[in-house]
């Protein structure tokens, strides 16, 4: 049994129900859970002098597709929108193996720990012939750096010749991807309270599998007791193929397969009518917000402040790496904010309110009551930012909307994850970095071959 104390913390920025503020004040960690938030002292094994520093929990991000690190400053499709850019990237991602996948996964999410992100899912979906076992591959990489991780088992099971935009050799049948499905969820799955590892289930679009696999994989995520995701309603495009192809609009498309409900979450969800948005809200269907990777693919602007009103599960993400281009989940916070302030003024959310987003909302879209905010009998997952430094100067005196309102895009001082300090004085301590970085670079000229 480990103890940990992070001590007289300036602020404690809780995101609880309350929205408790607690200032000089410690929080106790016994294992992996907080048991204690307040003025009392306790012994502990390790003792952290937060007298300088805000607590915030740690961020979660709900959409992402690490295996796109190693692409993602190729020239040839830095102005190309959504379709155009898949069809350009495929012809890379087609050379994936279980290597690339383990190493762009320890880029990534080394990045994510350092700024402040506790949890990542990810969504993978390319599976080429005889590449190896990759989901494991990156449940081994989340070990290894001691991120909670929520995989998924993506899938794509219609290629060019059939109408789709992934080449043959990217695309799988409907039996292999069901039988591939229930093996990773009965291996890596757990739905204990502060389960590490999870799994949903997570066929890759609309424009790319089939309404078959879409119901069929529907059908065994709840036999099994998991959650759904997909991309919907992200282009213009997309919207175009639904109609044309099934004569409706992506949502009611996926809503005739069975995709929404509580259990199921959109990556993106930007074209969306007002109706549409009531049915989310209606449904407790929730929506993966990416901002940076909308805007670089000029995608467009998510209905974010609409959504929140109405009480759509709105989460935060990165997407990417290769259309955002980064794991920094702290700047994504701040690009939202603005993209917001930009699209709605006054009535758009404040930083809070987007903060809490990317910590309970997110937590909520991946079916997660055990993290999100910091509280007794939560999981000790949170993240200490020093307070005193030239970048935040001026700014300390509203920690609930810092973040945001301000920004800070650089390494936390801690992450802390189920219990155990994973970044020290911005540095990582399980793993090493520089290590990081050379194998990555080796394996990336390979897959590259520039």
């Amino acid at each position: 049994m480990s103890t940990l104390l992070i001590q007289n913390a300036r602020y404690i920025v809780s995101c609880d129900r309350d929205d408790r503020l607690y200032e000089r004040a410690n929080l106790f960690i016994r294992d992996h859970a907080i048991e204690y938030i307040g003025p009392e002292y306790r012994q502990a094994d390790q003792v952290i002098d937060a007298s300088r520093m805000a607590a915030y929990p740690g961020l979660i991000n709900t959409h992402h597709h690490l295996y796109q690190i190693f692409s993602r400053n190729l020239p040839e499709v830095q102005r190309m929108e959504l379709f155009p850019w898949l069809v350009t990237l495929y012809e890379v991602w087609k050379n994936l193996d279980e290597e690339v996948v383990a190493r762009s996964a320890m880029v990534g999410m080394a990045e994510m720990l350092k700024t402040g992100c506790t949890t990542c899912f990810d969504h993978h979906y390319v599976f080429p012939a005889r590449a190896g076992d990759l989901i494991a591959a990156q449940f081994r990489a989340a070990d290894a750096l001691g991120m909670r991780f929520h995989a998924s088992r993506g899938s794509m099971d219609l290629s060019k010749k059939d109408g789709g935009l992934p080449p043959d050799s990217v695309v799988q049948t409907i039996d292999e991807i069901l039988a591939d499905s229930e093996r990773i969820v009965k291996v890596w799955h757990d739905d204990a309270p502060y389960a590490m590892h999870q799994v949903a289930l997570a066929p890759c679009s609309p424009f790319s599998v089939t309404g078959d696999l879409l119901r069929e994989s529907a059908a065994l995520a709840r036999q099994l007791g998991v959650r759904l995701h997909t991309h919907v309603a992200e282009t213009r495009d997309e919207e175009q193929f639904t109609l044309e192809k099934y004569g409706m609009r992506p949502l009611e498309y996926m809503e005739s397969l069975g995709w929404v409900g509580e259990d199921v979450w959109y990556a993106h969800g930007i074209h969306f009518n007002d109706g549409e948005l009531r049915r989310l809200a209606e449904t407790g269907t929730g929506v993966a917000h990416c901002p940076s990777s909308n805007m670089k693919l000029a995608s467009g602007v998510c209905r974010v402040s609409e959504m929140l009103r109405l009480g759509v599960p709105v989460g935060l993400a990165l997407d990417g790496s290769a259309s955002n281009d980064g794991n920094n989940l702290l700047a994504e916070l701040r690009t939202a904010y603005l993209l917001q302030r930009l699209a709605y003024s006054q009535e758009a959310p404040t930083g809070y309110d987007l903060l809490k987003m990317a910590t309970r909302g997110s937590a909520r879209l991946l079916g997660r009551e055990d993290i999100g905010c910091l509280a007794p009998g939560m999981a000790a997952d949170l993240f200490l930012l020093d307070l005193e430094r030239v970048e935040l100067a001026g700014a300390q005196f509203d920690p609930m909307n810092l973040l945001a309102t301000v920004g800070y895009h650089g390494a936390v001082d801690y992450t802390i994850v189920h219990g155990r300090a994973v970044v020290q004085r911005g540095e990582l301590v399980t793993a090493d970095e520089e290590e990081i970085v050379a194998r990555a670079r080796e394996t990336m000229r390979r897959y590259l071959g520039r």
